[in-house]
């Protein structure tokens, strides 16, 4: 836990401090040159000194130290070693200078063994240090004008020497802080404030591209003017203060340009259409920008710019305008221009009026305008027409015709050009009359006039006047359909024509027109036979034909009269119709009258078939009749009759007497109650059942039928129909009984007795008996 640590290195001695070592009365040191032999240096300290100090030692020499810790017997209780370098030697300053203001500037000889140097700059209380390599070394952040004390230390990884014997530097006097500006295009005026030690000034310049000579001036002021320079070039300015001993201090450098001279050959190009002003000039030397001034009494218009001309836009019209020009630089700017005259184009021509003194002539005024030399009047009428007056007083006069726009204009003229657009101002004249009037009947109240449309006008009005009364229309087409009429009259129809500007023109001719015939109302439809109709009507038109017409689904049907009445023929039956009349005259034709309808009796059924369902019923179907609804069939017989009343179209009849003829009647009935009657061929019932049928067995294979025959005029057949086969019987006329033979046994039969029909099925309701 024994160890050596150095605190401080100089030149000759090395610092050394230990800790203390429990039981050691005293600690020795031996520092030994590690590159020179024979210079060894002992020294020995008590146990209360903690510290040591080795003096005269070698400059930068490495030592090998050693310590040991010394009881009082003299043994040695701890021991440590380490290598400590001593510093390099004092350097001696051979000379030091300040050139700048804020720095001195050292030369010493070179010191061996040291890797660098330690300056000093002492003001009294106040140190700047500044660490260098080697010869010369410059010390900064110093005052101008400043006394400072210099000294220099080396510096190697030992640590550092001490001061050198110090020398006496003073800092030079400070630059000058100068304000340059041009007054004029060929001066330059320099301005400094005061610097402290300084007894004069010195103060130079030059134009910057290296041409012509250089001026210098020497003076104890703070100011002073350069002139006859040339304008718009830059200068290079360079200003310092030297003290009593005439030493200059730190100089101060600045370009500064001359002012540019006045531009030359100043022109002015109006552009009237855009009133504004092109405006050139000649280049001026060293200018960078200009500004163009165009100044109207009060109003001034600028333009700025780097080239050599420049546009002032935005000018008013009949104004007179001063346009002068500046060249500028970052020095100042130059001396306006003379100024040039501009007068503008004339404003257009106000209170503008137009007047139809006389149809068919316009007059067109206006007031005066500054700077107006002459006029011009465009009018040019919508069909593209354009006609010019050229006057130097305040009005012209113009032919016009009927139903025209005409757009007029007023234009201003000087020497500058025209001037602007002003308002564009119309009028109209009273449109023309319309012509090509046709009137058409939409209905008996109604008639669609048409015009071919006139020039000018905006809309028209139709007047109709007949009968007792009057009826107007207005629109804007050339077309108007005049309603409320009354039928079979003559009006007498006049078209006006208006315009917002003119309003209407009121002398046009009337056309007389008569409206189309009223409508007949039918009074009675009669019927001569099923297939005809008479149809009547009451007449109220002076002179007219009428046709009446019959639509239904089965199609139309037609007649025509000038009378009051006509007839329908083979109309259809089973169909229903609208019965409709209208009236036609040259005027037109009437609307319809009301439709009565009007039905026809029904059809009676195509086709009727009977069919014996049973010995006393029979079913009756037919074929649908058009236009029935419900149906009435019956059959009659001396014996009785059989009838029956329905909606579909078959039906069953009950108690019919077998083996009788029967008439057979149908009638076919509409929803309204109309009846047709049809007749159709009789009808024959079918012969009667024989009755009290009995069964005998003949054997294990045979079986004998007898019955009771309802007339001995009609033959019967047995059938016999089983499971093991069916079988035939049939006796001779006039027999009421027959034998079936070979039949198999064991069987479950059914036997039926029929009467032969000479036509048609076997009859298959009569009664049947059951045999095992």
């Amino acid at each position: 836990g024994f160890s050596v640590s150095v605190y401080d290195v100089t030149s000759w001695s090395i610092y050394l401090r230990w800790p203390k070592i429990s039981g050691a009365s005293s600690y020795r040191v031996t520092a030994t040159a590690v590159n020179t032999v024979g210079h060894s240096l002992l020294s020995h300290f008590s146990d209360v000194t903690l510290k040591g100090t080795l003096t005269s030692l070698i400059p930068n020499t490495i030592y090998a130290i050693q310590a040991e810790a010394i009881d009082k017997n003299g043994l040695i209780l701890a021991e440590t070693q380490i290598m400590q370098s001593t510093a390099p030697d004092i350097p001696v300053i051979e000379q030091a200078y300040s050139k700048l203001s804020s720095s001195i500037t050292v030369e010493w000889r070179a010191v061996p063994g040291a890797t660098s140097y330690l300056l000093t700059a002492q003001d009294g209380d106040s140190f700047t240090e500044t660490v260098v390599t080697n010869s010369p070394g410059t010390v900064t952040g110093l005052k101008p004008a400043t006394l400072y004390r210099i000294t220099i230390r080396s510096i190697n990884s030992g640590g550092k020497s001490r001061p050198s014997p110090f020398r006496k530097a003073k800092t030079v006097l400070a630059a000058p802080i100068v304000s340059v500006s041009s007054p004029s295009c060929d001066s330059i005026a320099v301005s400094w404030k005061a610097v402290y030690m300084a007894a004069g000034f010195s103060v130079s310049l030059m134009r910057s591209d290296g041409l012509g000579r250089m001026l210098k001036e020497n003076t104890t002021n703070t100011s002073l003017i350069f002139t006859n320079l040339d304008p718009g070039t830059l200068y290079t300015i360079k200003a310092y203060a030297w003290n009593v001993n005439g030493i200059p201090g730190d100089d101060f450098t600045y370009n500064q340009r001359t002012s540019p001279k006045t531009p030359a050959d100043v022109q002015v190009a109006f552009n009237s259409g855009a009133l504004r002003a092109i405006v050139s000039w000649m280049p001026t030397e060293g200018a960078l920008t200009y500004s163009v001034t165009a100044s109207s009494g009060l109003l001034k218009l600028k333009c700025n710019t780097s080239s050599a001309s420049c546009m002032v836009p935005s000018l008013q019209c009949s104004s007179e305008y001063y346009v002068s020009v500046t060249a500028y630089n970052d020095a100042g700017s130059s001396k306006p221009t003379d100024a040039v005259s501009l007068k503008t184009i004339p404003c257009a021509p106000e209170n503008v009026s137009i007047e139809e003194d006389e149809p068919g002539h316009l007059l067109v005024s206006w007031s005066s305008v500054n700077f107006g030399h002459y006029y011009v009047v465009f009018v040019k009428s919508d069909d593209g027409l354009e006609v010019h007056c050229n006057t130097s007083h305040t009005q012209c006069h113009f032919q016009s015709d009927c139903g025209f726009t005409y757009f007029i204009s007023v234009f201003a003229y000087n020497k500058a050009g025209q001037s602007p657009l002003g308002d564009v101002f119309n009028y109209t004249t009273a449109p023309c009359c319309p012509g090509d009037i046709r009137a058409a009947a939409v209905s008996s109240d109604t008639l669609r006039v048409t015009w071919a449309p006139v020039r000018g006008a905006e809309m028209y009005a139709t007047r109709a006047r007949g009968g007792s009364g009057e009826v107007l229309c207005k629109h804007t087409a050339a077309a108007c359909t005049l309603s409320a009429l009354r039928c079979d009259t003559r009006y007498d129809i006049t078209v006006y024509s208006f315009s917002e500007a003119r309003g209407s023109n009121t002398s046009c001719a009337s056309k007389s027109v008569a409206t189309a015939p009223c409508s007949p109302e039918i009074k009675n439809i009669s019927k001569e036979t099923l297939s005809v109709i008479s149809v009547h009507w009451q007449s109220n038109n002076k002179e007219a034909t009428y046709i009446v017409t019959a639509r239904g689904v089965a199609g139309l049907w037609h007649c025509t009269s000038s009378g009051n009445s006509c007839t329908l023929i083979n109309l259809p039956c089973g169909s229903a119709f609208s019965v409709s009349a209208i009236a036609r005259s040259p005027a037109g034709q009437s609307l319809p009258s009301y439709s009565v309808p009007l039905e026809t009796a029904p059809c009676c059924p195509n086709e009727l078939i009977l069919t014996q369902v049973t010995q006393s019923v029979t079913n009756i179907s037919w074929s649908v009749g058009m236009g029935a609804q419900t149906y009435v069939t019956a059959l009659e017989s001396p014996k009785g009759q059989a009838k029956c009343h329905t909606l579909q179209n078959y039906c069953l009849l009950g108690c019919i007497t077998c083996g009788t003829n029967y008439t057979v009647s149908l009638k076919a009935i509409s929803e309204t109650g109309l009846t047709s009657s049809c007749t159709y061929q009789g009808y024959s019932s079918s012969a009667c059942c024989p009755s009290g049928v009995k069964l005998y067995r003949l054997g294990n294979n045979g079986i004998r039928v007898y019955w009771r025959a309802s007339d001995e005029k009609i033959n019967y057949n047995t059938d016999l129909h089983g499971s093991k086969g069916n079988f035939t019987c049939t006796p001779s006329s006039g027999l009421s009984h027959c034998d079936i033979t070979e039949i198999p046994c064991g069987d479950v039969y059914t036997v039926v007795v029929s009467p032969v029909t000479d036509k048609g099925p076997k009859l298959t309701f009569c009664p049947k008996k059951i045999y095992s």
